[in-house]
């Protein structure tokens, strides 16, 4: 008996009411100006709420900023966001004022896209270059967060200064998903670090990494790179 009940709930499940041909094309039309209508609620949202807000928290917004979300920014320092920037989905920004007379200090540079969850967690500064493509859930950390010795962090006690490294990644350089750039690390231009790498060290220019660790995979061509009056025009083209 169980059984012919879960048989008939499943092909329940699976069921569905028949729909006219004739009502197809006016379901399709009602799709299409649900979806013109959420777009044009969520250009206003920009317009009205997300963009004015960014310019009052960050300490500078360059022109044609593209922001679904707004982005979860917690503690004092300073934002600086260069032109056509894209923050796509929800990123959190920590800025931790731990470190003695030092401001942290998060860059992003001109034509930057930073994917959904994207995290950065900082207590002196990490730097964006121009160009760079970040996709979702990437993490860059310049600090350890939590100092090694366990009696330190039962205590609370903050990561020390020999803890606390600058991270820099330079123009066009292409994070994939979830990937983890931690303290000291500098990327350098064009370089492409693969889903998932933990990167620890520095990457030369020009370099693709993978890995935990991150270890080199090969160099790219110089066809393959992007050179800076390429990257000039990207940025100053009137399509962009």
């Amino acid at each position: 008996m169980l059984q012919r009940y879960r048989t008939a709930l499943i092909r329940l499940l699976h069921s569905e009411l028949p729909v006219p041909g004739l009502l197809l094309p006016l379901i399709r039309r009602l799709y299409q100006i649900g979806v013109y209508a959420g777009e044009a609620t969520n250009l206003l949202y920009k317009w009205l709420i997300l963009v004015p807000v960014m310019r009052a928290v960050c300490t500078r917004v360059g022109s044609g900023l593209r922001i679904e979300r707004m982005p979860y920014i917690r503690g004092v320092g300073e934002i600086h966001i260069g032109t056509q920037v894209y923050l796509s989905g929800k990123i959190g920004i920590g800025l931790s004022g731990r470190s003695p007379s030092v401001v942290p200090i998060l860059e992003i540079g001109d034509g930057t896209f930073i994917g959904h969850e994207c995290s950065f967690n900082l207590r002196h500064g990490i730097r964006i270059g121009r160009q760079c493509l970040f996709a979702g859930g990437v993490v860059i950390q310049d600090n350890d967060g939590h100092p090694i010795d366990a009696e330190a962090r039962r205590a609370g006690e903050p990561a020390p200064e020999s803890a606390v490294a600058a991270v820099t990644i330079a123009d066009g350089v292409w994070i994939g998903r979830r990937a983890m750039i931690l303290k000291g690390v500098t990327l350098g231009e064009n370089a492409i670090v693969g889903a998932g790498s933990v990167v620890l060290h520095d990457v030369p220019a020009n370099t693709i990494v993978a890995g935990n660790p991150a270890r080199v995979i090969r160099t790219l061509q110089p066809s393959e790179c992007l050179d800076s009056d390429t990257l000039k025009t990207l940025l100053t083209s009137d399509d962009k």
